[in-house]
């Protein structure tokens, strides 16, 4: 992974450049930006393999940085919060954030991380999880997920999401009237070298409710199996693809 290109964004001067050191002596290329501004531009000109986004940022929050680059990038990013950010963190796995690490931290742990989630990135990108079978459309009662054109269609709209939400949403569709664990949901979409908690999970499903049910704090679609996982529902008058 040496040459990697991680665009670390960071305001804590003092902070700075000890993570600059230790990432360059593991490999990494490391463009830094001080602010979200900086951020933006910098993601434009350095075309970075992987973003360390700190959460608390002058001029332009990590949030909204998130946000914006999402809208546009399937990069890689893992957010840097400090100690008991519950709820930003939470926010900052809404918006598209990969991953997640809280100060303090050691740079061995750091490092661990984001390899993980490039491996991750670099998988999705020559094989997004899907056998030759799997390679056409996925139909549960009004909601298709074409695998091949990355595309999800409810009553012939298209929705737009991003690849992590694809690939759970198909995974959940393909197994509909199945329940699957939680463990079975993050190895398969995530990988099994993931090394984060289950919140991630949580969140995306949280978002793919947000997309695909009439109402999403009464889902009827993706459904909660208490203490063990998650499940597609199969209407009684929809057959899975």
């Amino acid at each position: 992974m040496n040459g990697i290109r991680v665009l670390v964004v960071e305001d804590e001067v003092s902070f700075i450049e000890a993570l600059q050191v230790g990432l360059e002596r593991e490999g990494f290329t490391v463009e830094i930006a001080k602010d979200g501004s900086e951020a933006l531009i910098a993601f434009e000109k350095f075309n970075p393999d992987l973003i360390l986004l700190d959460l608390m940022l002058p001029k332009i929050s990590g949030i909204d940085v998130c946000r914006q680059i999402r809208s546009r990038s399937d990069v890689p990013i893992i957010m840097v919060t400090a100690k008991g950010e519950e709820i930003d963190t939470v926010v900052g796995l809404e918006v598209g954030a990969d991953d997640y690490v809280s100060k303090p931290y050691r740079l061995k742990e750091l490092v661990a991380r984001m390899r993980t989630v490039i491996r991750r990135a670099e998988k999705s990108n020559r094989n997004p999880n899907f056998t030759e079978e799997q390679l056409s459309t996925i139909s549960v009662g009004d909601v298709e997920v074409h695998v091949e054109r990355y595309e999800v269609k409810i009553r012939d709209e298209i929705i737009s999401m991003p690849l992590k939400e694809f690939q759970l949403l198909a995974f959940l569709m393909e197994n509909a009237g199945i329940v699957l664990t939680r463990d079975t949901l993050i190895d398969r979409v995530w990988g099994m070298d993931y090394v984060g908690d289950t919140k991630t999970l949580d969140v995306h499903i949280k978002r793919l409710r947000s997309k695909i049910e009439e109402e999403p704090t009464k889902p009827e679609k993706i459904l909660t199996v208490r203490g063990v996982g998650y499940r597609y529902n199969k209407p009684k008058s929809g057959v899975a693809n």
